[in-house]
């Protein structure tokens, strides 16, 4: 097998007149992409598009009636130095959808993307997500009544089908390229899945042999040679990186210097606890509500592989303010980064 470092790789892709460079997306993820997750991610280099958490469209709509904030513009603020950004929405109401996509451009997105994919049950109960995978033409009706709302470029992302015996990545594909999207990403397990099971990447391939709008690959990316050889397999414009981005801030980076020089970047203990403390202090100086469940939670994705990363994570869940879980930290790697500590978690 040739070595993956030498295959070609896109430098960048377009969506519309929005150059993305280099041809790297951050995932939208439910309760991790707000905007301080996706700028620690833009700081550490490498990621050429990032996009929101999925938002509801009729919660964008009624919020923008009753003219006051809630978590629906929370999810849909974000920073100039996030250029470019998509924001997702998801929903199943063709003139809801058109009109939180109308707000979306207004606050100066750069791109509108539709979820077709999440398989989470409240979501796809409400003909949302993936559930718009068994009534496609609601979903091409809702492709139209957006395209023709919007200025900026619209986008999309799916899963193959409901379930292996209603596979529907082309045929999605193909009425998304008619109705005028820029671009579609293909996340190829299908709903019934869920995360279990493997993502079969040939259907990445399929759709991509049959559009001719770019075409970005999501699914088992964990590593930069996944990367590589999702797009050396499948031929797609871009590649998508989601959960293992969450645990692997520097993913991105670690592309673009595996693609550069054949080798890439590791962090390091300290690098971890870095990472760890400028994300801490990042959502103290944001103001989040919650500073304090989102340091439970990513104390839980940065702590993979720290030595003795159980006992940080413990005392980090027993804390009860954002000073503590601050000095808890610092006490913590100031001990472990002693080279006589070796225990690993």
């Amino acid at each position: 097998m040739p070595d993956l470092a030498s295959i070609p790789f896109p430098p960048a892709y377009q969506v519309g007149p929005v150059s993305i460079q280099p041809a790297t997306v951050l995932a939208p993820m439910a309760g991790v992409t707000d905007t301080v997750f996706r700028r620690l991610i833009r700081n550490q280099g490498g990621c050429g598009l990032i996009m929101t958490e999925f938002t509801s469209s009729h919660g964008v709509v009624s919020t923008r009636k009753a003219k006051k904030p809630n978590r629906n513009f929370r999810y849909l603020f974000f920073e100039p130095e996030e250029h470019p950004i998509a924001c997702q929405l998801f929903g199943s109401d063709p003139e809801v959808m058109a009109e939180a996509a109308r707000v979306c451009e207004e606050r100066g997105f750069d791109i509108v993307d539709l979820n077709f994919g999440c398989p989470v049950n409240k979501v796809v109960k409400c003909n949302g997500g993936s559930g718009l995978l068994r009534d496609l033409p609601l979903l091409e009706s809702i492709l139209r009544k957006v395209r023709s709302a919007i200025s900026i470029p619209l986008t999309c992302k799916f899963r193959a089908g409901w379930n292996d015996r209603e596979l529907v990545a082309v045929r999605l594909a193909k009425i998304a390229q008619d109705c005028g999207l820029a671009a579609v990403a293909l996340h190829p397990r299908t709903r019934e899945q869920g995360y279990s099971g493997r993502a079969d990447w040939t259907r990445i391939a399929e759709v991509k042999a049959a559009v001719q709008i770019p075409v970005i690959g999501n699914g088992d990316i964990l590593t930069p040679e996944d990367a590589v050889r999702m797009q050396r397999e499948t031929g797609c414009d871009a590649v998508m990186i989601g959960r293992a981005a969450s645990h692997n801030p520097w993913i991105f980076r670690q592309i673009a210097e595996y693609l550069q020089l054949g080798s890439y970047f590791q962090p390091s203990e300290r690098d971890r606890y870095e990472i760890m403390r400028t994300y801490y202090l990042m959502l103290e100086e944001h103001g989040e509500p919650d500073a304090i469940g989102k340091m439970k939670q990513f104390a839980t994705y940065f702590t993979h592989g720290v030595r003795n990363g159980a006992k940080l994570r413990t005392e980090i869940y027993r804390a009860t303010e954002v000073p503590q879980i601050l000095d808890i930290v610092d006490s913590f790697f100031t001990a472990e980064l002693e080279p006589a500590r070796l225990e690993v978690a």
